[in-house]
């Protein structure tokens, strides 16, 4: 089509891949607890303040707390971070763990928590600092189940390729202080701090809502392990079974009384995060067209979709006149079938990269905002028109790697991997197709 191909401009490499950069550091940063934080902390009680907390998130949320928390006023407390992501603090501990397959550090410190928790009384104030990570981070398994056997559940639910809410739900119910049950643990009022990493923000699948209540069952667990094929240990089985057949006692429901001293308050979203991005791009003079932060499915798939989106606006400036900037959130799955490596942000950028084939004029960056793709060094990484016909030159096969779920191979031997370090924020992946 004439006019849409005469409507088109074209951006130095360069010029583009910065542009994607700097659009993902907006992201980020809308999503900076350090930023965010302290303008949704509460009045200091009569009593004492414990903070606790677990996540990508948690360091930087309690250093948060402990810069804007009267000097005066008591404050101590337990957070728990991924290795790598912990900060100096002064008043409130920051202990880091396993993650994305929980581990024994994880585990004291869980106990730690709840220990601390049951301590309270109503004078006194429960601030929970959530944020994604935090499922596997505040890992405390319920007796009868070993830590090995939740790490092996976990490296299950990874496989599987379940989003995450039927993860957590698994979660909750082998748990000892997930699903509700931190908030449960103590008499005093409860504010939970919540930065979401999960479609939809509902706090009882963020960090497995542990300060949330919780509306599934221990059949739904059984019933998330029959349909992904999950081989969870017996001991898991046995438990869930237990659950379903009334012998062990549920997760906190809605409507439950507990609920009432407890707020859960989500201070920071993919949403939030995608419009900070847009608005960078309209600073550049570049539309931004926000196609969703709820968008889920498997990665691969959802690239190819993404493709003929792009292909169409290149082709026939349908069904929106470039340049323009396609910028989605959410939380895509791998299907694990080969040995590769590389995490969902990679392995949608590599199936894009095979169903545009080299086309002219689009660029595109997908990255986790937590600075890790999977469980890699890397956020993400970038794509251009000549990717492919790099790759080819270097010797490397993108469909071949692709089917080995090895996008961090493609974009290493290209040098187009991002790689940030830990933000200690988690808001889900983004990503963004620039049309030009």
């Amino acid at each position: 089509m004439a006019g849409a191909a005469e409507s088109c401009y074209l951006l130095p490499a360069m010029d583009a891949r910065a542009l994607l950069i700097e659009s993902f550091h907006a992201a980020v940063g809308a999503a900076d607890p350090l930023k965010i934080l302290p303008q949704h902390l509460p009045q200091v009680p009569a009593g004492k303040t414990l903070v606790v907390g677990a996540g990508k998130a948690a360091a930087a949320m309690a250093l948060a707390v402990e810069q804007h928390w009267p000097a005066a006023a008591p404050l101590n407390g337990l957070v728990i971070t991924r290795y790598r992501h912990g900060l100096l603090t002064n008043r409130i501990q920051v202990i880091e763990a396993g993650h994305p397959v929980p581990d024994e550090s994880g585990e004291k410190a869980a106990q730690e928590i709840l220990r601390r928790a049951k301590t309270l009384n109503a004078n006194d104030l429960l601030l929970a600092l959530v944020s994604g990570g935090g499922s596997s981070l505040l890992s405390l398994p319920v007796d009868g189940i070993s830590m090995d056997e939740l790490k092996a559940t976990t490296k299950e639910l990874l496989r599987c390729g379940a989003p995450i809410q039927d993860m957590n739900t698994l979660r909750k119910h082998i748990s000892g202080i997930q699903g509700g049950r931190l908030a449960a643990a103590c008499k005093a009022p409860v504010l939970a701090l919540i930065v979401s990493d999960v479609t939809g923000d509902d706090p009882t699948h963020i960090g497995s809502g542990p300060c949330a209540p919780d509306p599934s069952t221990y059949q739904d667990a059984l019933d998330i392990i029959a349909r992904y094929g999950v081989a969870a240990p017996a001991s898991v089985t046995a438990h869930l079974q237990r659950g379903a057949r009334g012998e062990i006692a549920e997760t906190p429901k809605p409507g439950d009384r507990l609920f009432q001293r407890v707020e859960n308050k989500v201070i920071a979203t993919a949403q939030g995060s995608l419009q900070a991005a847009a608005a960078y791009f309209r600073g550049q003079g570049i539309t931004p067209v926000v196609l969703g932060d709820s968008v889920t499915g498997e990665a691969s798939e959802v690239a190819k979709v993404y493709a003929a989106l792009a292909r169409q606006i290149c082709s026939h400036g349908e069904p929106f006149k470039p340049p323009l900037a396609l910028i989605s959130g959410g939380e895509c799955t791998v299907t694990v079938r080969g040995k590769g490596r590389g995490g969902r942000c990679s392995e949608f950028l590599l199936s894009l990269a095979v169903e545009l084939g080299g086309m002219p004029g689009v660029h595109a960056l997908a990255c986790d905002t937590d600075g890790i793709d999977g469980s890699e060094d890397n956020a993400g990484a970038v794509l251009a028109p000549d990717s492919l016909a790099r790759a080819a030159a270097a010797g490397a096969a993108p469909k071949k790697l692709l089917a080995n779920n090895d996008g961090y191979s493609f974009f290493e031997v290209l040098d187009d991997l991002v790689v940030t370090g830990p933000t200690r924020t988690n808001v889900n992946d983004y990503r963004v197709i620039l049309v030009q």
